[in-house]
């Protein structure tokens, strides 16, 4: 929408300018839905089949040789969503294909919880069909699929569509701004290189380092796990059931699942904290990833996150592997960011993530430390 400057509102009238503005906005109505008839005159649309999953992963990491130079996604941890038994992927995906019948977009909408306040979207367009409006397509088809979830949200509360770029994809940031998306935050995902000696933890008294495999206590860990990220930016809590039935299925699903590789800091009976690492990077096998870090506020501000990692490096390093990475919110509540540093990791890369206001309301997410722990 053009910016009327005080000026131009004295010259034209106020009345004109509410005008040409109610113009303005049906002109971009019209424009978005005849791109959207074009995208479905010209391509065959329709939800993603477990028959798709290769071709689809392939175009998907067109887009990241793209961006990152190199493919970034992985089809064991795509069938490992697609087969999420929370999400209905027919209904919750679209794939747009070209007369070959090759995929050329995708996109997938993320509503699977019990009370969907933050529905997640994320797609990408094949690189040598960009600006042919498939993405502000898909984006508008995204929109519409997040609405439908609305009426499972109590009408007090805040619903918001998200999603996220890679900090060096402009296209995807351009086309979030212009669907009228806001910035709302910075993540950035972290490296270290294991080619110099890792300095040996040294955990608190009474405190060891025991590996999923010798705990087996699924329920045990969601909660240790859930207890460490209460006070994270934009965490809502969920029901227990929910969860665990996502967490189950994940580790039944994930070929790349290694229980030893989930590292518990236990003080007796007590999970203090926790580092969950996968040995694959984007399917890399060379640099292992640590999917969660986190403790328990009683175990905060004991060196016990930094000597999880310690004990991580070092045994990715005896694993042969070259690098681990993870991720975290660059403003992050609980200044992850500054201990992830002293533990020697540096910025790989930069995440953007955006919002749209499906309906205004209450914002039940944290978004300030100390909100959930009691404090």
């Amino acid at each position: 929408m053009a910016i009327y400057e005080k000026e131009e509102v004295n010259r034209i009238g106020s009345a004109e300018l509410d005008q040409r503005i109610k113009a303005k906005k049906v002109t971009e109505m019209l424009t978005a839905e005849a791109v959207a008839v074009g995208v479905e005159q010209r391509y065959l649309v329709r939800g993603a089949q477990m028959q798709d999953i290769e071709a689809v992963a392939e175009m998907l990491n067109l887009g990241g040789i793209k961006v990152k130079g190199h493919p970034d996604i992985d089809v064991d941890e795509m069938r490992i969503e697609w087969t999420n038994p929370t999400w209905n992927r027919e209904s919750s995906t679209r794939v747009v294909f070209n007369a070959s019948g090759d995929p050329i977009g995708y996109v997938e909408v993320w509503d699977n919880t019990e009370m969907p306040t933050n529905i997640w979207t994320w797609g990408r367009v094949h690189p040598e069909y960009e600006g042919e409006g498939i993405g502000g397509y898909l984006m508008k088809w995204a929109e519409q699929r997040a609405r439908q979830a609305i009426h499972r949200v109590p009408k007090e509360i805040r619903v918001a569509l998200k999603a996220g770029a890679d900090g060096e994809n402009k296209e995807a940031q351009r086309l979030f701004e212009g669907y009228g998306m806001t910035q709302i935050r910075r993540f950035w995902k972290m490296r270290i290189e294991l080619d110099k000696p890792v300095p040996e933890p040294q955990f608190p008294d009474g405190m060891v380092i025991r590996t999923y495999d010798e705990v087996d206590d699924l329920r045990k860990l969601y909660r240790a796990v859930n207890d460490g990220f209460k006070d994270h930016w934009g965490y809502v809590e969920r029901p227990e059931e929910e969860q665990m039935v996502q967490w189950r299925h994940f580790l039944d699903s994930d070929p790349h699942y290694d229980p030893t590789l989930f590292f518990l800091a236990m003080d007796g009976d007590e999970i203090g904290g926790i580092s969950l690492c996968r040995p694959v990077d984007e399917g890399d096998p060379t640099v292992g990833h640590c999917d969660q870090l986190a403790i328990r506020p009683p175990w905060r501000r004991k060196r016990v996150a930094l000597n999880l990692l310690y004990h991580t490096f070092r045994e990715f390093q005896r694993r042969g592997h070259k690098a681990v990475t993870l991720g975290v919110d660059a403003t992050s509540l609980t200044g992850a960011e500054v201990l992830y540093q002293k533990a020697g990791m540096h910025r790989e890369r930069e995440g953007v993530s955006y919002e749209l206001i499906l309906r205004p309301g209450k914002d039940i997410s944290t978004q300030e430390a100390g909100q959930h722990d009691g404090s």
